[in-house]
């Protein structure tokens, strides 16, 4: 079952990807009773990998990706049943101009729709957006927005990167 699952996760994740602007992750926790701190790493990771990806180097000179703990103090909880649409939007509607699309809005739905199932209605999300508010607490110097979910066995990320 596990591996079912892992393969949807990133089949489902790929789909929400887009060269240069959505970065997405999926994967399964090595760790015993994974919890923030763990999901917290996972998104450091994609973090990293964003500033060496060529096309952002030059907007991220020495950057270094927040701290653990920074990270875990930036994300706010979404509820599950706003997780696929948030997802959607991450994945397609740009950061800087909300007109344009990174994917078909209808596309990104139906992936998001699938990753928020196979996660299950007791996962818990994650975002670096004040939802109340509508801040974003940035995790780059950069225009970002995260959306990281766990069913405390696996794990699903997806980060917008923009800049104006």
């Amino acid at each position: 079952m596990s591996i079912g699952v892992l393969a949807e996760l990133q089949a489902g994740m790929a789909e929400l990807s887009t060269p240069t602007r959505v970065y997405v992750a999926a994967g399964r926790f090595t760790e015993p009773d994974p919890d923030l701190p763990e999901l917290a790493a996972r998104i450091r990771t994609l973090l990293l990998a964003v500033a060496a990806d060529e096309a952002w180097q030059r907007y991220l000179p020495g950057y270094n990706a927040p701290s653990l703990p920074e990270i875990c103090a930036s994300l706010e909880p979404v509820e599950t049943h706003e997780a696929a649409s948030f997802l959607a939007q991450v994945a397609a509607v740009d950061l800087v101009w909300r007109s344009h699309r990174h994917l078909p809005l209808e596309t990104a739905e139906r992936a998001a729709d699938r990753v928020v199932s196979t996660l299950g209605p007791e996962a818990s999300w994650w975002t670096n957006h004040d939802v109340e508010g509508g801040a974003v607490n940035g995790l780059t110097p950069l225009f970002d927005s995260l959306l990281a979910g766990t069913d405390g066995e696996h794990f699903a990320l997806a980060l917008q990167i923009a800049d104006d």
